[in-house]
């Protein structure tokens, strides 16, 4: 119930900025809670959430964000050794000027508004972005809007655009439905004989089919725990997680 509520609060907040049905909403990040929740509130209102890989440049980003037209980007702050926002910003350096919501940049001309995920109460403001933790308090979990846009929504209706490049040439964005990534995720879980309460370790990434369609909507449609060790993967922290939370299934 909490990650209902949770994720209402976050559909709420993203038809706050204006996003509206079959709009592109891409996500830019390593495994988080806040990624989960944008998956399942995109899902809710009918946005269509692209996963960027959170290995991608600034050029690699550039073309997946312009090439469907994304609206709005939830992205992390930075990883290791990449900095999402840096290059972000290198890429509309005129979103310094910019309100949160009605962005505007020659290169990405779609991007009206960006998210960082951010911890409460650390790190400096950036102009022209909203906080993560600011988008959610702008949301309410009873917003009339959610159940009106839900009943509209259909099974073949596109509902996440994923990116593959093979080994050649540019990313090639594939679109799928509500019916194929639900169905996908419920028949591996029935493969692998998920059973309610059952605790799933996920160490694979969001941004591909196996951590957000096999890992998510797996446990999600049998009742499952699912279990992220850490946000990029760290092979002492997957175990540690399996011992400590008692996973049933480990994926890799």
């Amino acid at each position: 119930r909490q990650l209902q509520q949770a994720a209402r609060q976050l559909a709420s907040a993203l038809l706050g900025l204006g996003l509206e049905p079959g709009d592109r909403v891409g996500i830019w990040s390593h495994n988080n809670a806040e990624w989960l929740l944008l998956q399942l509130a995109t899902a809710q209102v009918g946005l269509v959430l692209v996963n960027i890989n959170p290995a991608y440049r600034t050029a690699e980003v550039e073309y997946a964000l312009n090439k469907v037209g994304c609206r709005a980007l939830v992205t992390m702050r930075q990883f290791k050794s990449s900095d999402y926002l840096a290059m972000l910003q290198q890429l509309a350096p005129e979103w310094v000027h910019g309100q949160p919501g009605a962005l505007e940049s020659g290169t990405l001309p779609h991007l009206r508004s960006v998210v960082w995920i951010d911890v409460p109460g650390q790190g400096d403001e950036v102009p022209g972005l909203l906080r993560f933790s600011e988008l959610m308090a702008r949301g309410r979990s009873d917003d009339p809007r959610i159940d009106r846009i839900a009943a509209t929504l259909r099974p073949a209706d596109p509902i996440n655009i994923q990116f593959t490049s093979g080994t050649t040439g540019f990313p090639k964005g594939a679109t799928l439905s509500h019916h194929n990534i639900l169905n996908n995720g419920f028949f591996v879980g029935e493969a692998i004989g998920l059973q309610p309460g059952d605790r799933v370790c996920i160490p694979v990434p969001l941004y591909h089919c196996f951590g957000m369609v096999m890992g998510n909507l797996g446990c999600l449609t049998h009742g499952a725990t699912m279990v992220y060790p850490s946000e990029g993967f760290e092979p002492l922290a997957v175990l540690e997680a399996v011992a400590q939370e008692r996973c049933q299934a480990l994926y890799g």
